[in-house]
């Protein structure tokens, strides 16, 4: 991470009048901290380099406070000798994010926040985006590493603030060798399921390691493997199992996966609330069946779908769908009923064809409806090209054969969505 000069302010220590306070040693009987509640003396002292009964001059005071500004944690710091305590005054930093580890094998939370304060006393979770502390905290995490056996290089990759990233946080991660979820043990899986799931669960695993998303990414799709299927009650809790593996191609996280599969239901009823923009009669068009058959797993995910796609085609596109099961043993049925979390509604940014004649994007922004400003409509970009061909048939030979890729922005602190859609052959 870049470094920035901090300037340390400093009292002047008091003395006798008669003497020289650049060249006066002294010795606090005490060393106090006020300012910033969240360390302790203790903890502020080891950041400093402080012992107490230590013996100090001017210049050596000025050294001890420029390795707490160095940290970044501080914004100002003043320290004063009144004759018997050397107390400090500092102002925390403002400017400090949470760690966001995007591929290193170590589970976030509290006991790796302790291991870390254990070996950097000022880390409490928040790194500054310049400063020492933020390179301390990634040599602590290359060490944590290199005690389960994977001796690499933790890269720093810096703050995000802004954008349709992660806001706020200061990302670790291992940029080589690749990380990659390693064997998946099951256990509680029917002998004559064992087979079919395993694979679901190989096949997630091929994909690059994520600290924060392997373990429920695996979850998921081993649960939807279940729903699909009818077991609606089924649970699956994943976890790192055993040790790390560096291999010749990279690093393998091996994981266990726990499964209760339960047993099978039939979906009774879908209830949405009243407030629901996804009328009930929609939701009960949707699980119509033919001949009456029972509704499976499949068709309920579906839903799901059904009524997230309607949110976002107002504007919605951080909106979860809640759905709340209630299961009748006797009669082998689950009703459920659904409530929604919309989130904040999105509006259009900017808009950018790429890869293309200045005479085809003339002609594509002519049938473009969806200004700066307006709501976004996730179905109306998704939809658009399909339309626009339909209504000129210029349209329709220019892109015949060709495919788009949208590359949709969005920014969770302004709300806006920029859009970068790529045509290629």
């Amino acid at each position: 991470m870049p470094r920035r000069a901090f300037t340390v302010l400093c009292g002047i220590a008091i003395f006798a009048l008669a003497q020289s306070a650049a060249a006066q040693k002294f010795q606090p009987k005490s060393i106090q901290f006020k300012g910033d509640p969240e360390y302790s003396d203790e903890e502020l002292m080891t950041a400093a380099g402080l012992k107490k009964g230590v013996v100090l001059d001017y210049a050596e005071m000025n050294d001890h406070s420029k390795l707490l500004m160095d940290s970044g944690m501080f914004a100002s710091l003043a320290f004063k000798f009144d004759g018997q305590d050397l107390i400090f005054t500092i102002t925390p930093s403002t400017d400090v994010y949470p760690i966001h580890l995007a591929n290193l094998p170590l589970a976030p939370g509290a006991e790796l926040d302790a291991k870390l304060h254990a070996m950097v006393p000022l880390y409490r979770g928040k790194v500054p985006s310049d400063g020492k502390l933020a390179d301390d905290v990634r040599a602590a995490l290359e060490k944590l590493l290199a005690d389960r056996g994977i001796k690499v290089s933790v890269t720093a990759e810096g703050v995000v603030t802004s954008g349709p990233m992660k806001a706020g946080v200061a990302t670790y991660l291992i940029a080589s060798p690749p990380v990659q979820v390693g064997d998946v043990k099951l256990t509680g899986v029917s002998a004559e399921r064992l087979a079919e799931v395993q694979a679901v669960a190989n096949e997630e695993a091929k994909l690059p390691f994520d600290t924060g998303t392997s373990g429920g990414s695996l979850e998921q799709v081993v649960k939807l493997y279940y729903q699909d299927r009818g077991y609606s009650a089924v649970t699956v809790q994943a976890s790192q199992m055993g040790d790390l593996l560096m291999t010749a191609s990279g690093i393998n996280v091996p994981y266990a996966l726990d499964v209760k599969e339960g047993r099978t239901y039939s979906i009774g009823s879908v209830s949405v609330s009243a407030e629901s923009l996804v009328p009930q009669a929609d939701v009960d068009k949707f699980l119509v069946r033919p001949n009456g058959a029972a509704v499976q797993g499949t068709k309920l995910r579906s839903v799901w779908e059904m009524i997230a796609k309607q949110y976002k085609a107002r504007g919605y596109l951080d909106c979860t769908v809640n759905p709340h099961p209630v299961f009748n043993d006797a009669a082998g049925t689950v009703n459920y009923t659904v409530d929604v979390t919309p989130g904040p509604v999105y509006h259009m940014g900017l808009l950018r064809f790429d890869n293309v004649s200045d005479q085809l994007r003339t002609l594509l922004l002519h049938y473009w409806e969806l200004m700066p400003g307006d709501v976004f409509n996730q179905s109306y970009v998704s939809d658009f090209l399909m339309k626009a061909q339909m209504q000129d048939q210029t349209l329709r030979r220019t892109l015949a054969g060709v495919k788009a890729s949208i590359n949709a922005s969005a920014d969770p602190t302004t709300h806006q969505v920029n859009l970068v859609i790529t045509l290629a052959r």
